[in-house]
């Protein structure tokens, strides 16, 4: 999907992109409309959803435009660090506990990404800036998914963040609209795809196999995304993208692994 993102934003904005991401996606939850009625709306916290829907959308965009204007494979391992994020604001809102072993894990991935960006070493690209704002707005929403699923259903929740973020994201996509050719209509709905089967791929992972096994895995997509990028654009990641991107993977799973284990 990362891949198609930047091809197609050769012709058209990442705003329209995502807002076209977003339309076809809808049709990933037309099944909980068949099975769910019009009872799937039903909510005592709008206000929450439409919140969550904002951020959400304003993540989409930066990271979609992030990878039309900087390199895949280093946009790709910034974006791991959403995880770590989630965690440090887990403390803060929740009150969780973080022992010293995963606060060493929480630091080793946020030094992660220093070797990724290497400020004072290399030009910050404003492609870098960008993903991690998007990784921590992430976080954020992942924060208000918790809080939300004390009350809603997870086929609640998911519908209204379509619902939500498809109108928000129109109304910037507007400003820098561009008519799709046929041709960008196919790759539009190849990202729609693509990007529904990878959230589908990824939950059913999580629920048939253990933690240890799938999330390790969760770095191979910085292999794909640069063979990927190498034939498709030219682009030969550095040594300092995989460094930084294998500790912020090797931070993220330790700590998922620490939680979901309860040690």
């Amino acid at each position: 999907m990362h891949g198609s993102v930047r091809h197609v934003s050769e012709n058209l904005h990442p705003f329209e992109i995502a807002f076209f991401r977003l339309i076809f996606g809808l049709l990933a939850i037309l099944p909980f409309f068949f099975r769910h009625g019009y009872g799937i709306l039903r909510t005592s916290r709008l206000p929450m959803h439409i919140l969550r829907g904002v951020i959400n959308a304003g993540c989409m965009m930066g990271f979609f435009y992030a990878l039309a204007i900087g390199p895949l494979a280093r946009v790709t391992a910034l974006g791991f660090s959403a995880t770590l994020f989630t965690i440090v604001l887990a403390v803060f809102f929740f009150g969780e506990k973080v022992g010293l072993k995963r606060w060493t894990a929480i630091f080793i991935g946020f030094a992660g990404m220093l070797v990724i960006v290497r400020p004072g070493f290399a030009d910050v690209g404003i492609e870098s800036i960008i993903t991690l704002a998007a990784a921590f707005g992430w976080a954020v929403c992942m924060i208000i998914i918790k809080d939300l699923g004390k009350t809603e259903s997870a086929a609640t929740i998911t519908t209204y963040m379509s619902l939500t973020m498809a109108p928000i994201v129109l109304v910037p996509a507007l400003f820098v609209w561009t008519a799709p050719t046929l041709y960008d209509y196919v790759w539009l709905v190849i990202i729609g795809l693509l990007g529904g089967l990878g959230q589908f791929a990824m939950a059913n992972a999580l629920k048939f196999g253990e933690a240890q096994v799938v999330l390790p895995v969760e770095f191979s997509r910085l292999i794909w995304i640069s063979i990927i990028a190498y034939f498709a654009f030219g682009e030969v990641p550095g040594i300092y993208v995989w460094i930084g991107g294998g500790m912020i993977v090797a931070a993220t799973t330790y700590n998922t692994l620490r939680e979901s284990r309860r040690i």
